[in-house]
């Protein structure tokens, strides 16, 4: 049962209050004066404040109660307060509901009214204890996955990051081999990192190889070594190839998707066998190497195609773990710009909603040297416009971002079974905002 704090001098408002309430099934507790009131909230157990303006019978100018109230927010910014009072001037009371007070009712008062606004009001409460009970309990399991785990200083706040760095941390305990997919910037090498360091040889090797950038004459040389005088201008020194230099640690192969025939079929016979020969040698070499590849290309297609071998596709996709792109996780994109600022420096409000509403086609890499380049070009204070994000391709992020749309809403709803108060809480929005918003989805309120 939620519990109401009425500060008031005058008794008969509190019993009127009471009585009012307890037909409700809200409990209420009286305090005659301010320390009185203070006293009992520093107690605990209170959901709501309902106070008087003035505290003696010949005062009228409600400075009593605008100290009380300053004093309420200073020591519980979060308490939602109603002033009540026959006697303060408007001006007063419309100042102090801009400085966070909930609401302002004359006496005497409209039972309707005011137990409209004490529901609505012990609902968001309600609301916000919930996001904070689920904000307190995300940071400790991030807390718990930092102190248990070596993240390579990855920076994430999204579910749907967190989501996947469990499977990360999961997949690395094993020792099948990982396909990493998801779009260009996305962090996929970050993410063979973290795999590695937190496998059986994360005291080993960890090797990266982008195959994009291999010619494909060297591709074989490149990955498997060659002997001296191999292939014109290799020198007269044996080449050590990634796989051995990768020995007893883990090889990452990115862009896998770009290695030529020839190359799939080496790579192929390596990884059934664990043995290959140098480019030029006919003794063949054996390693233990654990292998994470990456792609940005449909390997299904390009496997229809005859692009791709299947058989090598089911040898590398062990476990695949696919990393969604920025725009489908945006509680990661203020961490991360922040963590990409220099110190000493910040974002406008500006700056961090045209942040939030860019699109990020580039993802990471993208939202890091917009960052970079307005930290190059800006003093301590980094505005919007020196992010150089166009508004031609701005515009709101999908599901939680400034304007959820109608499937995030549904979901919200889902989520908080239908409780408007928590669903609008969770979405940033106000009651009325949400109400506007099913009428304009046509959702049902119930």
């Amino acid at each position: 049962m939620p519990t109401i704090l009425v500060i008031d001098d005058n008794p008969t408002v509190a019993t009127a209050l009471e009585v009012l309430f307890s037909l409700h099934d809200i409990a209420t507790v009286h305090a005659d004066s301010p320390e009185t009131g203070l006293e009992r909230l520093r107690q605990g157990g209170i959901d709501l404040v309902i106070q008087d303006m003035n505290f003696r019978a010949d005062t009228t100018s409600g400075d009593e109660g605008v100290a009380l109230f300053r004093r309420i927010r200073a020591q519980h910014p979060d308490m939602p307060v109603i002033l009540l009072t026959a006697w303060t001037r408007l001006e007063t009371a419309v100042d102090l509901v801009r400085a966070g007070a909930a609401d302002y009712i004359g006496k005497p008062w409209d039972d309707h009214k005011l137990l409209a606004s004490v529901n609505n009001l012990l609902e968001l409460a309600e609301a916000r204890q919930e996001l904070s009970r689920r904000d307190a309990e995300e940071r400790r399991r991030r807390s718990a996955l930092e102190a248990g785990h070596d993240l390579r200083g990855l920076v994430y706040a999204d579910p749907a990051s967190e989501a996947t760095l469990r499977l990360a941390l999961q997949v690395a305990r094993s020792e099948l081999p990982v396909l990493v997919t998801g779009p260009n910037g996305a962090g996929k090498e970050k993410y063979a990192e973290i795999i590695h360091y937190n496998s059986a040889v994360k005291s080993g090797p960890f090797v990266a190889v982008n195959c994009g950038a291999l010619p494909s004459e060297l591709i074989e040389a490149e990955l498997f070594g060659a002997e001296p005088g191999a292939y014109t201008g290799a020198g007269n020194k044996a080449r050590i190839g990634k796989f051995e230099a990768a020995d007893g640690g883990t090889l990452f192969l990115d862009e896998i998707g770009t290695l030529p025939p020839a190359g799939q079929v080496k790579l192929l016979r390596v990884l059934e066998s664990g043995r290959f020969q140098r480019l030029g040698a006919t003794q063949e070499r054996s390693v233990r190497v654990r292998v994470v590849s990456a792609t940005n290309a449909d390997l299904a297609a390009m496997i229809a195609d005859g692009r791709f071998r299947e058989d090598l596709y089911y040898r590398l996709n062990g476990i695949e773990i696919a990393l969604p792109p920025l725009a489908r996780r945006p509680r990661d994109i203020l961490p991360l710009a922040r963590h990409f600022l220099p110190e000493g420096r910040y974002f406008s409000e500006a700056a961090e909603r045209a942040l939030l509403r860019h699109p990020w086609p580039g993802n990471v890499r993208e939202l890091r040297n917009a960052v970079q380049r307005a930290a190059l070009l800006s003093g301590d204070r980094i505005e919007a416009d020196a992010l150089g994000l166009q508004p031609a391709t701005t515009h709101p992020a999908p599901a939680h971002a400034d304007e959820p749309d109608r499937a995030a809403i549904e979901a919200a709803l889902e989520r908080c079974n239908g409780v408007l108060a928590r669903a609008a809480a969770e979405l940033g929005l106000s009651r009325q905002a949400l109400y506007r918003r099913l009428e304009r989805y046509g959702i049902p309120r119930d």
